[in-house]
């Protein structure tokens, strides 16, 4: 695919420009050969920027030849969500039904439709999140360049709507070894700052300036001997020429067509008109030729100014003269240079302005809310009429309120909250105490400002008199002050609501009510275990909560969390787990986050870490299909600390690497805990404690130890690491810090964060019993309530680690054969050595060397390699034979590889792997050259048996199941 062939106007020759045209050929050969670009083209009004641009693109141009998408931004759109993305992408005609299965959207790159389309209501019913768009054009942008190099134009970029801005920074982010080539031209001069989207995109990605200048003398007289073949100019016109017009193309080809329509050239007469010519060329000149035309020609003109780009009727009906006079009249208009030869647009911007200004303020507003009008009644979507209605003073009457709330509806749609938030701003401004506009521009703004969502809808919530509504507006209110670490405000407003349904449903709500108290109810929960200051609350509310039965999407919901919030004071694995697989049940039913990640949890403590796992990744595949990024890193590491604590250290490091990788690619990535926790825990089991203290010392959320959750992982992490990096006393001060979070908020189970097992085996080696054994019995204690294997084992090896002689193998054997039966590989393997010194200690050497190899064999399994080499020399020391421990070929790939290698071992392509892990084909491809390389494998079918030689089936898929797979061409 090209671009069509185009032509730059013969009265308006391209001079002066070849140095920034060879640029922009070298910046497209760059392109071409996978080196991806940003080329900000900037200079005045007037200097020539579309010139430019088109003749860049004409044939034989430095950009012809690759595929070219070029679209112009508008004033009247610039609040308008993905119109500068529809500008670029419009001509390929996506939109349509037939176009629908076009090879362009294949994959991910459907997603793209809700920005493509001028009416997103049309598509599927469920609106696009913001990163699933984003997502979408990516995977569109990737399926052009599959044809060869791309080079996205974009003109006037200063009108460019946010959302396109942004996207375009989100497809920069992610060009690594892509032909493409983005050139976006900029208006400079205007008195006003750049958008802050195009501020940030210049700042992320430095692009290389291209500058227009003024004409100097030698280029004005040749663009002047242009206008008039076979006469010299006089350098004394030429000299007047430049003074006037300050050497910009626009207004030197202005002065020269009014010169040459007047019968004048360039010598002493034609010098002695441009005399009258006053500061504002350009203005003058437009005033000038309208003033000498018809009155039906200046409606006409004006009409063009408005609507652009539209139908003759649809003109004529906005001018109040006929079609034929309309069709004259743009006849008229172009050959005065007025309206662009190939669209019917004005010429350039400050035409327009130069038609429009002398009407005054008062007569161009009318003038847009007669086009807002039109265009409503032509059944066009109503972000077209709001876009003219948000250039007008005010809009205070029912049918400009009305159009800007369907707009806003619209841009949700798109995944375009910048757009929404705008179009209820001026919604608002009719209205200020309006609660239900503050709850929904609250809601719009969650995602892309939080802090001022939250503002939004506490004045919402304060403002709403009907309790119901009031109920609606507290639980988005709370889940949005998690995003804002507000979690004790949000849980304080939910708990006064639910106070205020009681008083108002009484005890015998109608099934609407009890489903709407339940889940405020369940918010309080998901609110209040945020943070430790209310947890106590929230464990208190949920011990006195009956467990509903599941049957709606609030009960399952408050299931899930009564099921976590249970695990987490230790009150019984079984019926924990009775909670989480009620919540989970629903056939045929998508279960939302906030009722997987739970139950999961649930389910993980309560040793059922299978269950755990499907409901990840559940959670995987759901968030993956709709590009939930967050999501997607959250469940990625919350299964990678799971499958370390069930002894999976090598899919564990797999889990831990991809989400990281997921991370670095996202602005909000320095700000997230999860992933550098468990990247940190596996790399202390793979026996680089220092890279795990790295890891973990990239952490920058603020106020980390005021939370539930991720703190005390972290702190697990932490002090993990450190005892392996050989600061015991490090260790143990983080791990007793641990312990007393732990009691400030309440949580009592043994296995969320078994502090005091660490704490135990580190007094115990240091020979302070007494201290180990406070520890392994407060740990007992906790245990023997919670009752699963894994618990009851954590204790007896606390126990045996506290102990000595007699007491200590015998806790230790007890150890053993409970983790033997429980998920915790690789604490097996632990309790496994530590049996085996105990013994040798007391001198049953050949038993304890037993032990030790076992405990070899099991740390190798797991992929625990400092734990296997530290038992191989502890069994040599004891006096047994065992070779070195070596890594086997796997060991030598990273996490991100291994998830790689699985995909593609179990059939995926590498387009299907990239948009699973939300990475580019580049990246899978450097991915898979290096397992290639160091596994030894030439193609793709050798893949899976390389891995099964090493005992690990291919359909282990770290990122997520790609359920169907089948065997593609990369």
């Amino acid at each position: 695919m090209t671009s069509p062939a185009r032509t730059v106007s013969p009265d308006q020759p391209l001079v002066g420009r070849g140095g920034q045209l060879d640029a922009l050929g070298r910046h497209a050969e760059a392109a071409r050969s996978g080196r991806p670009r940003l080329v900000l083209l900037d200079g005045p009004a007037g200097i020539g920027k579309t010139a430019l641009l088109e003749a860049a693109l004409a044939k034989g141009g430095p950009l012809s030849g690759m595929t070219a998408l070029h679209g112009a931004c508008r004033a009247v759109d610039v609040a308008t969500g993905y119109s500068g993305v529809r500008a670029l992408f419009g001509g390929l005609g996506l939109t349509g039904r037939r176009s629908r299965n076009s090879r362009l959207l294949e994959g991910g790159a459907r997603r793209a439709l809700p920005a493509l389309a001028a009416d997103p209501g049309e598509l599927d019913p469920d609106p696009g999140s913001t990163f699933s768009v984003l997502q979408g054009l990516y995977w569109l942008a990737a399926n052009l360049m599959a044809d060869g190099p791309l080079v996205l134009v974009l003109d006037d970029a200063q009108w460019c709507d946010e959302r396109s801005l942004r996207w375009l920074d989100f497809l920069l982010r992610r060009a690594d070894g892509l032909p493409l080539l983005v050139v976006a031209a900029h208006r400079t001069g205007t008195g006003l700052p750049a958008p802050d989207a195009l501020a940030d995109l210049v700042a992320h990605h430095l692009p290389a300036p291209l500058r227009l200048s003024p004409l100097d003398t030698a280029e004005t007289t040749e663009l002047t001997a242009g206008f008039f073949p076979g006469q010299k100019p006089l350098p004394s016109f030429v000299g007047h020429l430049l003074s006037v017009t300050g050497g910009s193309p626009l207004a030197i080809v202005r002065l020269l067509r009014d010169l040459r329509s007047a019968g004048m050239g360039p010598d002493g007469p034609g010098e002695a008109r441009l005399a009258g010519a006053g500061e504002k060329v350009v203005a003058a000149s437009v005033q000038g030729v309208l003033g000498q035309q018809p009155g039906w020609v200046r409606q006409v003109a004006r009409a063009v100014a408005v609507l652009g780009q539209e139908e003759p009727a649809y003109l004529a009906a906005l001018a109040g003269v006929s079609v034929v006079h309309v069709e004259e009249a743009v006849e008229i208009l172009r050959h005065a240079g007025l309206v662009h030869p190939e669209r019917l647009e004005p010429a350039h911007d400050l035409v327009r302005a130069a038609v429009l200004d002398p009407l005054g303020g008062s007569a161009t507003a009318a003038l847009r809310g007669r086009a807002a009008r039109l265009l409503s009644d032509i059944g066009r979507p109503p972000e077209e009429s709001a876009a003219h209605l948000l250039l007008l003073p005010g809009a205070s009457d029912d049918w400009a309120l009305s159009v800007l709330r369907a707009a806003a509806a619209q841009a949700e749609q798109r995944g375009a909250s910048e757009a929404a938030a705008r179009y209820l701003e001026r919604v608002r401004e009719a209205g200020p105490e309006d609660p239900v506009v503050l709850s929904r521009l609250g809601k719009a703004l969650a995602e892309t400002d939080p802090a001022r969502s939250v503002t939004l809808l506490h004045e919402a919530h304060t403002l709403t008199a009907d309790v119901r509504a009031r109920a609606a507006t507290a639980v988005q209110y709370g889940l949005t002050c998690l995003a804002v670490q507000q979690a004790p405000e949000g849980a304080r407003v939910l708990t006064e609501t639910l106070h205020a349904l009681d008083s108002e449903l009484g005890p015998a709500p109608e099934p609407a009510d009890r489903e709407l108290r339940t889940l405020a109810e369940s918010a309080l929960l998901i609110v209040g275990s945020d943070e430790k200051s209310t947890l106590p609350d929230a464990l208190r509310l949920a011990a006195g909560l009956t467990p509903p039965p599941g049957d709606t999407p609030a009960q399952r919901q408050q299931l899930a969390m009564l099921s976590v919030l249970r695990a987490a004071d230790g009150g019984g694995a079984e019926e924990t787990a009775r909670r989480a697989r009620r919540a989970l049940r629903a056939p045929g039913v998508p279960l939302g986050v906030w009722s997987l990640l739970p139950a999961s949890l649930a389910l993980s403590l309560a040793d059922e870490n299978e269950a755990a796992d499907e409901v990840l990744e559940t959670v995987l595949r759901d968030s993956r299909d709709s590009a939930a990024v967050w999501t997607y890193v959250l469940a990625l590491s919350t299964r990678s600390l799971f499958r370390l604590e069930n002894g999976a250290v090598t899919d564990a490091m797999a889990d831990a690497q991809t989400a990281s990788e997921i991370l670095g690619q996202e602005r909000w990535g320095d700000t997230t805990t999860m992933p550098h926790t468990a990247y940190a825990s596996v790399l202390t089991e793979r026996g680089d404690p220092a890279r795990a203290l790295a890891a973990l010392d990239a952490i920058k959320r603020p106020h980390l130890d005021r939370f539930v959750w991720e703190y005390h992982w972290y702190l697990m992490a932490r002090g993990r690491a450190l005892a392996a990096d050989g600061d015991p006393g490090g260790a143990l001060e983080v791990f007793r810090g641990c312990g007393d979070s732990m009691a400030e908020a309440g949580l009592t189970n043994p296995v969320l964060a078994p502090w005091w097992l660490e704490a135990a085996c580190l007094l115990g080696a240091a020979g302070h019993g007494a201290e180990a054994y406070e520890a392994a019995a407060h740990g007992t204690r906790l245990a023997e309530r919670w009752g699963t294997p894994r618990a009851l084992g954590y204790a007896a090896l606390a126990r045996g680690a506290a102990a000595r002689g007699q007491a200590r193998t015998g806790a230790l054997r007890q150890a053993v054969s409970l983790l033997a039966e429980s998920p915790a590989r690789a604490q097996h393997a632990r309790a496994s050595l530590s049996l085996g010194r105990a013994l040798v200690a007391d001198g049953a050497v050949r038993e304890g060397r037993e032990h030790m190899r076992e405990a070899v064999g099991l740390a190798r399994r797991c992929g625990c390699v400092a734990l296997a080499r530290q038992a191989r020399d502890d069994l040599v020391a004891a006096g047994g034979r065992m070779r070195e421990v070596t890594a086997s070929p796997l060991d030598m790939l990273t996490g991100t590889e291994r998830t790689v290698a699985g995909l593609v071992a179990s059939g995926a392509g590498n387009r299907e792997v990239a948009e699973s892990l939300f990475v580019t084909v580049r990246t899978v491809e450097l991915h898979l050259t290096s397992v290639y390389r160091k596994l030894g494998v030439a193609r793709r079918g050798e893949l899976a048996e390389a891995l099964r030689a090493d005992g690990t089936a291919a359909a282990s898929r770290p990122a997520g199941r790609l359920r169907d797979a089948k065997k593609r061409k990369p």
